[in-house]
């Protein structure tokens, strides 16, 4: 049975909460389809998120993999292209540590892009009423770092599974207090469960514009 993991952080940066793990959570529970959804939360610290990820990695052997994260001040679903090899953390992770134009992969390429169909997946929530678009860039801090260990690890352990990232916004009780755009939870989860029905349905990414002027 084709198996499926999403992931999801744990709060950082004094938040009480992250919305990308309340919406794998939420997720999980609304899939109805006849393959299997696994869930792993990742905590916010450089080191220990390469042993989380890798041990959700060995335990459940995914066909596919969707890591999610928190992206504040972003208004939709962004859907990420390519994960780069640097750490450069503008604030300490939940351990204090703060690594600064560090590789995460010493002598690992230089970049991954996603396998997963992402203007495909932009498309069909788009379709569906929710904001969404592709992204260019996942950061330098944790989601950028699971983001690239995530297509390492699948391109010499697993290279017939798929995988990417996906940023939400903050849930409304994290805007409201920063004038910032938001997303319902439950909004989100309904995107995640739509990337990963494309990304099971869709062979061959949909040809369309999705670049960035700047």
């Amino acid at each position: 049975m084709t198996s499926i993991l999403l992931t999801g952080f744990e709060p950082f940066d004094g938040e009480t909460v992250n919305p990308s793990w309340q919406a794998v959570l939420r997720a999980q529970a609304l899939w109805d389809g006849p393959e299997d959804v696994h869930i792993a939360e990742i905590p916010v610290d450089f080191e220990a998120c390469d042993r989380a990820l890798t041990d959700a990695l060995d335990r459940f052997r995914p066909d596919l993999v969707i890591a999610v994260g928190q992206a504040g001040g972003r208004p939709g679903i962004s859907v990420e292209r390519v994960a780069i090899n640097v750490d450069d953390a503008r604030i300490p992770d939940n351990a204090g540590f703060q690594p600064v134009d560090a590789p995460i992969v010493p002598d690992g390429p230089a970049a991954y892009f996603s396998t997963l169909p992402i203007k495909a997946c932009v498309e069909a929530l788009t379709q569906a009423g929710i904001p969404a678009s592709v992204s260019q860039t996942a950061g330098t801090y944790t989601c950028n770092h699971v983001f690239y260990r995530l297509m390492h690890t699948l391109q010499a352990d697993r290279p017939d599974a798929r995988g990417g990232f996906v940023h939400i916004p903050y849930a409304p009780e994290q805007a409201a207090a920063r004038d910032q755009p938001s997303m319902s939870v439950e909004m989100a989860a309904l995107a995640l469960l739509a990337i990963v029905r494309t990304s099971l349905d869709v062979a061959v990414d949909t040809r369309a514009p999705g670049g960035a002027l700047h």
